[in-house]
């Protein structure tokens, strides 16, 4: 199985994320800004033994499924804490759970946030901290972006971390959820290693590729990322359904002025035969896999793991050729922006059996001790720390068998984005140059994160019709017969959005945003 898709980047993508889906303190530590206190680890356990909690995991992909695992074992260990783990079957169970009011002691989730941080449903976690761990200290910037406007904060999500945090560890590059393209190592020696320094040098060894090779398709894009790696190229800011930032004001992404830029070089690609039509309605995110392994396809459109997810699926699958990623920075023009406020979070629901030692039990995780273990694995037995700031893996972390076996990563209730980030981190690794490369062409602008439509609302009604008509609409772009049909296109799809209000959908995207922005003055 594959990686999380852009924190379903979302990974991001969301990679994570974002990136920085995408992304996600201070210092070799890793301690996230966060300051949260370390704990004698066997303190926290019950002296009446230990204590069992139910978990609720709102993601149908998660790859890991059972409290399980030397990570496992071991936060159990040091908090008393086991978890009774539950993992979403589909999108809609927990929205089913919440309406019925049968929820479990904990609910870690990224789609229903909004819905959970609801004092109906959730303890907040302030109140908790204030009167079970008062020692437990969250900063400043993280409580602004998670309090609601009850003045409470419910969570603090995973995975995030400001410019000045990533800024200070240069050991800490992000996650999987950014873009990348990997390219066929032996079919570039064949046609006599040309340069790929630039859009234009690819698109010409795309042509080459075709020419060379008429039975192979010269660029397949995994569906989750089609769009990322191109825009980060012309420098969009934004996806298609996001918002950016230009002189102080918001806009909706697809009347950025680079956008239209974007849509007909997709188009170009496509009109050259170098992407096929049905790539952009791919029914799972395995087909890309299996053109690029059975040697179908010259490059191939994913993550910064693409070349090393794929070359070891090759490897195990009898073949004899690799691949290596080309630069996160194909022009002049590069931009990655990350307005993430983090992945995921875990609440403590009013249901819960045991709020004391679930308050704790994310306590011991913010710990400098406890993020390290639950993203690392055990100190000594998966890593070591090297006095410059990083841990030594004894392991490859793109090794999605081992980390899951064990339970790395995937426990990370709370966490941060530096060290997440720092377990990207393997001298001499494909993945690791792409995402210092990412790092280098990153802002992070986590103020526009804070534009969120609320549930049930006129404004969620109205992006989401909106939304879905751009999805429509784009494919009509992407697969336009000429450019001057794609500009067409692309001029009917911003037409037809702003008819059906985008504009009031603006007006209150920037009204929202200067409340906001002040969080982070």
């Amino acid at each position: 199985m594959k990686t999380i898709k852009s924190y379903k980047l979302l990974a991001a993508a969301l990679s994570a994320v974002l990136a920085f889906t995408m992304l996600s303190a201070c210092g070799g530590n890793g301690n996230g800004g966060d300051s949260a206190a370390k704990q004698d680890g066997d303190s926290s356990a019950s002296s009446g033994g230990v204590k069992e909690l139910s978990l609720f995991i709102d993601a149908p992909w998660y790859p890991v499924k059972e409290w399980k695992g030397p990570v496992a074992e071991k936060i159990t260990e040091k908090t008393g804490v086991k978890l009774n783990v539950t993992v979403a079957t589909d999108d809609k169970q927990l929205p089913l759970m919440i309406a019925s009011g049968d929820l479990p002691d904990l609910v870690f989730t990224y789609a229903n946030i909004d819905r959970l941080s609801d004092s109906k449903l959730s303890y907040p976690w302030n109140e908790l901290i204030e009167k079970y761990a008062p020692d437990f200290k969250i900063d400043k910037t993280r409580i602004a972006i998670h309090t609601m406007d009850d003045g409470n904060f419910y969570t603090v999500r995973n995975s995030f971390a400001t410019q000045e945090e990533m800024a200070q560890n240069k050991y800490s590059i992000g996650s999987d959820g950014h873009p990348g393209i990997a390219v066929r190592e032996d079919i570039l020696k064949e046609l006599g290693n040309p340069p790929i320094q630039s859009l234009d040098d690819f698109v010409k060894v795309l042509g080459m590729v075709k020419q060379k090779h008429p039975e192979m398709v010269p660029l397949v894009l995994d569906k989750e990322w089609v769009e990322q790696y191109f825009m980060q190229q012309f420098g969009t800011e934004a996806l298609i359904d996001g918002w950016y930032e230009r002189d102080g004001k918001i806009d909706y992404a697809i009347r950025q002025p680079k956008m239209l830029e974007y849509f007909k070089f997709m188009n170009s690609l496509y009109r050259n035969g170098f992407i096929l039509a049905e790539n952009f309605a791919f029914a799972n995110d395995q087909i890309d896999d299996q053109y690029v392994t059975s040697g179908k396809a010259f490059a191939h459109g994913y993550t910064v793991s693409a070349a090393e997810a794929d070359n070891n699926k090759i490897k195990s699958n009898g073949g004899a050729f690799t691949l290596k990623m080309l630069p996160s920075a194909l022009s002049k023009d590069a931009k990655a922006v990350s307005t993430g406020l983090g992945f995921a979070g875990t609440f403590i629901t009013k249901k819960n059996k045991d709020p004391e030692a679930s308050i704790k039990f994310i306590q011991y995780l913010a710990s400098d001790e406890g993020k390290k273990l639950t993203m690392f694995g055990v100190e000594g037995e998966h890593w070591t720390w090297n006095e410059a700031g990083y841990p030594n893996l004894k392991y490859d972390p793109s090794d999605a068998d081992f980390v899951n076996g064990n339970g790395i990563k995937w426990w990370y209730l709370y966490n941060d984005g530096v060290t997440e980030g720092m377990l990207s981190y393997v001298p001499g690794a494909q993945k690791t140059q792409a995402l210092m490369e990412t790092k280098a062409i990153t802002t992070y602008k986590p103020a526009i994160g804070l534009i969120q439509t609320q549930p049930d609302s006129k404004e969620k009604t109205l992006k989401t019709k909106i939304d879905e008509m751009i999805k429509n609409e784009k494919v009509k772009i992407y697969l336009a017969k000429s450019e001057e049909e794609a500009v067409a296109n692309y001029e009917n799809m911003v037409k037809t959005a702003e008819n059906m209000g985008l504009q009031e959908l603006v007006d209150w995207a920037n009204e929202t945003y200067q409340k906001k922005k002040s969080l982070f003055e």
